[in-house]
């Protein structure tokens, strides 16, 4: 599994999972993330969920086919 660091811009307190899987390579455009959610199983901080709105925070764990993401501030 690819373990990428993700860091929250500074001005910023979270990052949406849709922006996640789009600057994360998961994707390829943010209007991807309805359809990819419906398809693919994400895992946040080991609980599934599918909303592309999902506010991730510093400290957050997201699992997606072979990616990990860490999110820090």
């Amino acid at each position: 599994m690819n373990t990428k660091i993700i860091q929250i811009r500074e001005n910023e307190e979270y990052i949406t999972l849709g922006v996640l899987l789009k600057i994360g390579g998961v994707i390829q455009t943010g209007g991807m993330a309805k359809f990819f959610l419906t398809e693919n199983e994400v895992l946040i901080n080991g609980e599934q969920d599918n909303r592309r709105g999902r506010k991730l925070y510093s400290g957050d764990v997201v699992e997606v086919l072979d990616y990990r993401f860490e999110i820090t501030k």
